[in-house]
């Protein structure tokens, strides 16, 4: 089961965050279908997060026809997304960078916005990717 982290300081609505922690987690194969996401009373014990913004991200997931909500018996994983990068060779050759980088005194912040910079330099105009 997935358990969401709420960065309140990182400027992304908490909804969102909730979505893109389960995309993620469909395409690394942490969540596959059939799986149930955690209760909204789950998420919001585990983040002290509204009800409502929890309600709000499983609506999009939705929406976006990845999840689908069972009365009475919670909220489902119905597809995945992409092929599953954890299996990836590139994986392990990132990981390695990261710890290029964090022993060449990179903090995690630095890490995250170089490689940012790389993927719109690399990725730019593919939406969601």
């Amino acid at each position: 089961m997935v358990e969401y982290r709420i960065d309140r300081r990182s400027g992304v609505a908490t909804y969102l965050q909730i979505v893109q922690q389960t995309k993620q987690a469909l395409r690394m194969g942490l969540l596959e279908p059939g799986d149930r996401l955690p209760t909204a009373r789950e998420v919001v014990e585990a983040t002290a997060i509204n009800p409502n913004t929890v309600l709000k991200a499983y609506r999009e997931l939705e929406r976006e026809g990845l999840v689908e909500a069972r009365r009475g018996l919670g909220t489902f994983v119905r597809a995945t997304l992409g092929t599953n990068p954890a299996d990836s060779p590139l994986r392990g050759e990132l990981a390695d960078w990261a710890r290029r980088a964090r022993a060449a005194g990179l903090e995690r912040d630095d890490v995250a916005a170089l490689f940012t910079s790389v993927l719109k330099e690399h990725f730019e105009g593919d939406d969601d990717r």
